[in-house]
């Protein structure tokens, strides 16, 4: 597989261009030529991968993992500001705040998963407007499923909720801003959360992306050659 044709598949769909200017999505590793034992690292000139794993996160362990299963390119969803030494022999490609903003990115995967349908966008917070309200331990419940641990606000008692905020990753600086009734979200800070006035649901930064590999290897249509890194939450 030609790793360029790869990434030039993402970054159709979630241009480099559109990321935050503190961002450091794209090439974190980026093979060429051969290796110091003269062995060419990444197939023909650089080139050509074999098999490329598909995680949330680039960590130790994740890079473990891809080379235990014969990977040399790994593409992510959050980007190396350091790339350690023992990281170099490998490919490392992410898409970051621009995958988030992209139409069907990171938070559309995250309201497609839980079986909503977004009615707009504000920039990276995504809006679902329900034609029926649903109650709040009903949207809790739902939550639940691929968030067991998750956490949460309702300061006013609210019992029913037409409108819904999402934003996956860290988005607690979105709430106060987002005109609705709940707002979902992960790495929800407390004077946030004690100012209030909506529901708001912190169902963790993990289980937020958790299914953007998983989209990212749609996008990519690797199909067989393209293996889902084991990640877990930090938090136990």
């Amino acid at each position: 597989m030609n790793k360029y044709e790869i990434v030039q598949k993402i970054e159709k769909f979630a241009p480099l261009e559109t990321q935050e200017k503190w961002d450091c999505s794209g090439w974190g590793v980026n093979l060429r030529g051969v290796n110091s034992s003269g062995v060419n690292s990444s197939g023909v000139n650089g080139v050509n991968v074999e098999k490329i794993m598909f995680a949330l996160t680039v960590t130790d362990d994740v890079v473990r993992q891809a080379k235990a299963k014969g990977c040399d390119m790994i593409i992510s969803h959050h980007p190396l500001f350091f790339v350690p030494l023992e990281y170099k022999d490998i490919n490392i490609y992410s898409a970051h705040t621009n995958f988030d903003l992209a139409e069907g990115g990171t938070t559309d995967t995250l309201i497609k998963k839980l079986g909503f349908t977004k009615t707009k966008n504000e920039g990276f917070v995504r809006i679902v407007e329900l034609e029926t309200p649903i109650k709040t331990e009903d949207l809790r419940e739902k939550l639940l499923k691929i968030s067991p641990k998750l956490r949460y606000v309702n300061n006013k008692n609210i019992k029913e909720i037409k409108t819904i905020g999402f934003c996956a990753g860290s988005g607690s600086e979105f709430i106060s801003e987002t005109k609705t009734d709940a707002f979902v979200t992960g790495d929800l800070k407390f004077h946030t959360a004690l100012d209030s006035e909506q529901v708001v649901f912190d169902i963790g930064h993990f289980e937020s992306e958790i299914f953007a590999p998983e989209r990212l290897k749609e996008i990519t249509e690797v199909g067989e050659r393209g293996i889902i890194a084991d990640e877990k939450s930090p938090f136990i």
